[in-house]
């Protein structure tokens, strides 16, 4: 489900799927609190890739966020279409920085 790439100290996380629902949200949050658990504090979550998302998977993302805690950061980067809106409507876009793209994500982190 997740494919992760390693920029410094920045993990670079890509959904592969198209949506991120009820039946696919757990699988979602276990995968990430693995690579949280492994140590990764600064976090971008590509979501490029994803058509679609739903309560659940909201969810996850807000309980990988409590996980992270106040020692890390998580960026979301690529969200466009219905992910985007969703984020605007339940204004989870003034709980997670949204960036445009993974590059601007990452210089945010790193900055």
């Amino acid at each position: 489900m997740l494919s992760t790439d390693q920029r410094g100290n920045i993990l670079v996380v890509q959904v592969e799927e198209k949506r991120i629902d009820a039946s696919k949200a757990p699988i979602f949050k276990d995968e990430m609190t693995r690579c949280i658990e492994g140590g990764q504090n600064q976090i971008v979550l590509d979501l490029s890739r994803v058509d679609f998302i739903d309560s659940s998977g909201l969810g996850a993302l807000v309980s990988c966020l409590k996980r992270l805690g106040p020692r890390g950061s998580l960026a979301v980067a690529g969200a466009t279409g219905a992910v985007s809106r969703l984020f605007t409507l339940t204004r989870m876009d003034r709980v997670f920085a949204l960036h445009p793209n993974v590059e601007a994500a990452v210089e945010q982190l790193s900055a």
